[in-house]
């Protein structure tokens, strides 16, 4: 596929991420009451907890099978990859729409963790249609598609929720299906033969496709920072909706409203604020500015106790993933265009790790700081720890040279 002509397939790889977020993101301001009706007699901290586990093994699938599925596209293509994803993916909505048990709901979360594989395929899609200069700019716009979702899904999930926790699984279900459709319509495949790859189980599973991949360019740190920044910011996912009812008594329409806020200011930043950033300091200052503010954010997030000040800071928080593109984009080219799937896969898996590791742990702390009978009542504590880890993300950058 000429790289040069690119305007079509990006813009439906765009709508795919997009219907994808909203998705996600229509369930968050639900969760809490989620997990409340089909745990009778529990708090708001209890139903935290079994978020966060069931959180932890839906990320644990990802962290297996993203490499395999990485792979698997590198050799067969993205469309079939991202089609059987999508098609899974409406039945794993339906599971968890119609669950009135916790073992039900894990059910749902193994199968939706296995094949959840459609930002990791966009983005390796992108790679393949875009050249060298191209990548940070175009990262910039799936992470804007994102957070449009974020921008369309939560307010849609938070109004919907008042109608009760099960609707909009079922809009999310619709929404999957809605997307598989106009992926089997309009997507091209973005593999060519130049770029296609052999299927290796060395580099189908996690760890041997990070050993293979680590040694190329400077990647290992890169995949540190990638780590620690990621474990930093899926706090966001793993604790907003429990924080804010806690601390401010926000109800779902407001947490909606909130993440709402969260989602334009991402899709600005990430699509309108990526390309002047880079054109004017580089990619690296670029880089290491967007996870300074993520480091301030985080930590005035913590200690925050009026709602309304946090939702005025919220734009300034929504800076810091301008630090994802470019880092994005230097990963891109250190693996070079024949291990874009390979890369996607093990991002995935990295993305995983850090959402099985968040949730577990910083809902366990959430809770611990929340309790009525807490030494010392601290709900905020989740979002300063986070702070110190996109700190030493911060660090191990500083090691790394300039990219040539």
């Amino acid at each position: 596929m000429s790289k040069s002509k690119v305007n079509f397939p990006v813009i439906i790889i765009l709508m795919t991420v997009l219907l994808d977020s909203m998705g996600i993101g229509i369930m968050i301001p639900v969760m809490p009451e989620l997990f409340k009706s089909v745990l009778p007699n529990s708090t708001t901290a209890d139903a935290s907890v079994w978020a966060g586990a069931l959180a932890s093994i839906f990320a644990l699938m990802q962290f297996l099978f993203g490499p395999l599925l990485g792979t698997l596209s590198d050799r067969v293509g993205r469309k079939p990859v991202i089609l059987i994803s999508l098609i899974v993916m409406v039945g794993y909505y339906l599971i968890m729409a119609v669950a009135q048990t916790v073992w039900l709901l894990l059910i749902g979360r193994i199968v939706g963790g296995i094949t959840a594989a459609t930002h990791a395929t966009a983005s390796a899609y992108v790679a393949d249609i875009s050249t060298s200069k191209e990548k940070a700019a175009r990262f910039g716009l799936v992470g804007a598609a994102f957070g449009m979702g974020f921008v369309l899904g939560p307010v849609l999930g938070g109004l919907l929720g008042e109608f009760g926790p099960r609707a909009p699984f079922y809009a999310a279900a619709a929404l999957a299906a809605l997307n598989a459709l106009s992926c089997a319509i309009w997507l091209r495949e973005s593999v060519t033969d130049d770029i296609r790859q052999s299927f290796d189980w060395r580099r189908a599973n996690p760890f041997g496709a990070f050993q293979a991949l680590a040694k190329l360019g400077g990647l290992r740190d890169m995949f540190i920072v990638f780590l620690l920044y990621s474990i930093g910011t899926a706090i966001y996912a793993a604790i907003w909706p429990f924080f804010t009812e806690v601390r401010f008594d926000w109800s779902p329409g407001m947490i909606g409203i909130s993440l709402t806020i969260y989602g334009v200011c991402f899709a600005v930043v990430q699509g309108a604020l990526v390309k002047p950033f880079i054109a004017r300091f580089g990619e690296r200052r670029t880089l290491i500015y967007g996870l300074v503010i993520e480091v301030i954010s985080l930590w005035l997030i913590s200690i925050m106790t009026n709602g309304i000040i946090l939702l005025m800071m919220i734009p300034f928080a929504a800076l810091g993933v301008i630090a994802q593109p470019p880092l994005q984009a230097w990963m891109s080219r250190a693996a070079g265009d024949r291990n874009q799937g390979a890369l996607q896969g093990v991002i995935s898996s990295l993305n995983a790790l850090a959402m099985m590791i968040t949730p577990i742990t910083m809902t366990s702390i959430f809770y611990a700081f929340s309790k009525d009978d807490s030494a010392f009542y601290f709900p905020g504590m989740p979002f300063f720890i986070s702070g110190i880890l996109v700190l030493i993300a911060l660090l191990v950058f500083f090691r790394i040279p300039p990219q040539k």
